[in-house]
């Protein structure tokens, strides 16, 4: 098992060290309040309709940051076939074998569904309670 302590590059399962993951977790919590925030503006509020999207995209954001960090796994980097376990944020390396490719292509899809998934029940969660 992979420890952050000797973070390594695995196809499909890791792609980021601690430097990417301290981000994703920070895009999380920042996603996370503006949730919480906008949550309450509509549940406490005559604001509705279209303006829910809003909630809808930050709690997408969120889990998209949680989701990247806990599984120490980039969608972007996964899609655009790249890993970075440098200090340096950004900064990538490329991917070569096919195979890896798509092991990454598959899990950043994965991702992605479950953040939307979480953002549609947090909207009609919110949509619900109003």
């Amino acid at each position: 098992m992979r420890h952050l302590d000797n973070p390594q590059y695995i196809p499909g399962v890791c792609n980021i060290g601690p430097a990417e993951i301290a981000v994703r977790r920070k895009v999380g919590w920042i996603g996370a309040a503006s949730t919480v925030f906008l949550g309450a503006m509509f549940v406490y509020s005559d604001i509705g309709g279209i303006w829910l999207l809003l909630l809808f995209f930050s709690s997408v954001i969120s889990a998209v940051g949680f989701i990247q960090g806990i599984m120490h796994f980039c969608a972007a980097f996964g899609l655009r076939s790249v890993f970075n376990f440098g200090s340096e944020v950004g900064r990538t390396d490329t991917v070569t074998q096919a195979e890896f490719r798509a092991q990454d292509r598959k899990k950043a899809w994965q991702i992605l569904a479950y953040s939307v998934l979480v953002g549609l029940s947090v909207t009609l969660t919110t949509y619900l309670v109003k």
